[in-house]
Order: C-alpha cells, then sequence, then structure tokens
C-alpha cells in the first residue's frame, strides 16, 4: 500500500511536466490504489483538495475521452487570490488580531483569542468581504495556528488583564503616530556555552551529526550566555545584548542605552519620548527600584522622558520581543551546540525573516553586582509620575534638570 511519504515523492517527480488535468487525474489513480482514507492521504500528500482528489477518481472511473472531460485550464490561470482581490486585507487582519494574540515565546506559531467569525464580521465593517472559513486560510499565511483552549491558561488571570492590554495598545499607537521610538525588552532564556545539545535538527551531511556532550551538567560549560533583546516595535530592528554574567536591572539599562546609542539615536534623530513594553518581573519587573533608578538616569543622559508599560504578571507571551525576535532567534540556532560566546553572537546576529527583522548582537563583558538596594530616599529623588491606570505598571521618567 502506497504511503503519504511515497505519494509525495512521485508527485514531485512528475508535478512540473503535468497540466492540471494530468495532475487531477494521477491523484485520483493514487487516491483508488490507496483505497479507503486515499481521498485524505493524497490531499496531504499533494496539498490537493480533497474535491480535486474526487474529481480525479470520477474521471477515471467515466473512462471518457479528454474531449469529453471539463477543460484544462493554461498554467497561471484561475482565479486571483483574495489578497490580490482586496488589497490590504492581510495588513487589516493582522490589526485586528495583533493586541490579543498568544503563543510560545520559543516557536514562531501565536493564536489568536478572537473566534474567526467575530474576526470575518469586523473586516466586513472595515470594507473587506470575506468568509470565515478564508479567514482560517488568512491567519495561517500569518503563522497563526488553532490551539486548544487548555493551551490558553497561564495560572491566575489579574481581573485587569484585558484592561491593561488595550493600554498598552493605545500607547504604542499614539507613540508610533507620533513618531516617537517603541521597543519591547526582555531577557531571551540563558543557553550554556559549549559542546551542548540545544534541540532542533539542521541539514547535515549524512551520518555525520554534530557531536555534542552526552550531560549538561553545568561544570561542563565554558559560561552561560544571557540573551537581552530589544526590539524596535516599528522599525522591526533588534539588538541582543548577550551578558557573561548575570540578568540585573543594570544590565537591562545598560542593553536599551547600548540599543539608543548604536541603533535608536540614529534611526529616530528628533525623538524626545520613548516608550517601554516590558514583562511584569525579572530584571526589567516593575516591582524593581534599581530598575527604576537606572531608566531615571538613562533620561536624563539622552534627554528623553522614558515611559515604560508593564504585561499583567503571567502574560510575558504577550511581549512582542518574543514571537518577533526570540523565536526566530531559537530558529536559527536549532540544532546547533553554542560553542562559545563568539558563536552565540554571530548566530544572533545572522538572523532574518521574511518580513525583514535586522538583528544586532552584542558581547557585553562587564560583571554586574545582585543584591543592589536603592533606599526610599533615592526614590524619592527621582522624576517618576505614575498613571492614574494601575500606576505599578505604567509610568514614566523626565529627565533630570542640570543643577
Amino acid at each position: 500500500m502506497a504511503t503519504e511519504k511515497d505519494v509525495r515523492r512521485r508527485f514531485k517527480l512528475l508535478r512540473g511536466l503535468m497540466d492540471e488535468r494530468s495532475i487531477r487525474l494521477l491523484a485520483g489513480a493514487e487516491a483508488t490504489v490507496a483505497g479507503a482514507g486515499g481521498e485524505s492521504l493524497v490531499s496531504r500528500a499533494t496539498g490537493l483538495s480533497r474535491m480535486t482528489v474526487r474529481a480525479g477518481k470520477s474521471e477515471l472511473a467515466s473512462k471518457k475521452p479528454p474531449t469529453d472531460l471539463v477543460r484544462v485550464r493554461r498554467k497561471g490561470a484561475g482565479p486571483k487570490s483574495i489578497e490580490e482581490k482586496q488589497p490590504g486585507i492581510l495588513e487589516a487582519l493582522e490589526r485586528l488580531v495583533d493586541p490579543v494574540t498568544r503563543g510560545d515565546p520559543e516557536s514562531a506559531l501565536r493564536w489568536t483569542l478572537k473566534s474567526t467569525r467575530k474576526l470575518a464580521e469586523e473586516l466586513g465593517a472595515n470594507g473587506f468581504k470575506v468568509s470565515q472559513p478564508k479567514v482560517c486560510d488568512l491567519l495561517a499565511k500569518l503563522g497563526y495556528s488553532l490551539q486548544a483552549t487548555s493551551k490558553t491558561l497561564e495560572g491566575d488571570e489579574h481581573p485587569d488583564r484585558d484592561k491593561q492590554f488595550r493600554h498598552i495598545n493605545r500607547e504604542v499607537k499614539a507613540f508610533q503616530s507620533r513618531g516617537q521610538p517603541v521597543i519591547s525588552v526582555d531577557t531571551k532564556k540563558k543557553e550554556l556555552v559549549g559542546e551542548f545539545d540545544i534541540g532542533g535538527r539542521e541539514w547535515q551531511p549524512k551520518f555525520a551529526p554534530v557531536l555534542t556532550n552526552t550531560h549538561d551538567f553545568p561544570d561542563m560549560a565554558k559560561g552561560k550566555a544571557i540573551p537581552y533583546g530589544v526590539y524596535d516595535v516599528t522599525a522591526n530592528k533588534a539588538l541582543v545584548s548577550v551578558g557573561m554574567d548575570h540578568d540585573t536591572p543594570v544590565f537591562a539599562v545598560n542593553a536599551v542605552e547600548a540599543w539608543w546609542r548604536t541603533m535608536g539615536s540614529a534611526q529616530y534623530p528628533t525623538a524626545t519620548e520613548l516608550l517601554v513594553t516590558a514583562d511584569a518581573g525579572g530584571s526589567n519587573g516593575y516591582r524593581s527600584r534599581v530598575w527604576k533608578e537606572r531608566l531615571q538616569k538613562l533620561a536624563t543622559k539622552t534627554g528623553l522622558t522614558i515611559s515604560v508599560t508593564h504585561f499583567p504578571p503571567g502574560t510575558s507571551k504577550w511581549n512582542k520581543v518574543e514571537h518577533r525576535l526570540f523565536s526566530h532567534i531559537s530558529l536559527n540556532w536549532r540544532g546547533r551546540p553554542l560553542e562559545d560566546y563568539e558563536t552565540v553572537v554571530q548566530l544572533i546576529g545572522s538572523t532574518k525573516t521574511k518580513t525583514g527583522l535586522a538583528v544586532t548582537a552584542r558581547l557585553d563583558r562587564r560583571r554586574y553586582r545582585t543584591g543592589i538596594k536603592v533606599p526610599d530616599q533615592v526614590m524619592k529623588t527621582l522624576n517618576l509620575s505614575k498613571a492614574r491606570f494601575h500606576g505599578e505598571w505604567n509610568y514614566k521618567l523626565t529627565p533630570e534638570l542640570s543643577k
């Protein structure tokens, strides 16, 4: 009995030599030979719809000469895609789902909290004509995946979670409309540096895999790589600072400063503000006094008013740096051991996407002390103002006036 792999290989070999009718007949023949479930098997293997496969079977069974069958379209003929008929529909759909998407930080897949029926209705209200099934197809093109509802739970949800998402979305759009920079920041998962298995696969000569250590013991490592990403949401560019010591608030703010010095100031020469979207915890958490104190110094040094919005606890997967940057870095270095720090920096810096993501990587060799305390007296001197809505999550720091 033919397997899906066999059918796929035969189609790959013959497809370029056949017209539409020949492809349909071959699909029908394969499905007939496969027996029960053959139509689904051939559909999966070839990418043809089951209706096309079924049509091929019917034509074979009819034994009619070609002149009595449906005419054969010339190559490239057929109806235009919905993207060609309705320019801008993909972009409109992306805007609708973007504020309420979820995804695994280590995966390129995302999924939306809105139903396809609701999305079809909202697209219709925006002047597009689209069916619910076609919305499913468009979501797949945008990299979305259908996920089980059990995957959407991330512990206890804060009652104002969705309101905070909408607040962040409004702030981002407001800054972008004024031409001011918006960055998404976070620390990627730490990695051991050395001959360790990092997971995933890549193409290698047959029977010549890259050899790695049998065990991942930390004392066998040359060190640990701590990638801190600063992703420019508007420009689709990023700077990743690879730390060698500790993931501290000082390290995080230094990474933001490095981005402004090497990329941001050139990209936004007239900027007077900066919006930072960050997780609720970690080195850039909303409870960290050191994070705020160092941002105050950065605001004074650059002359920028720095606004910060934090994602509610347990919702770090919504941060754009996760699925716009970190997921692609993970894909880029899959199956390749991070032998040394130079390899880490090189692999991160070579990360690219079809949508034009450009990444710069740098190695931060500095040592960072942990356990730094910021006393109450110092906190009172900061030019920190809190928003009316959840001031602990939304605040800004204005530059100090020179004395």
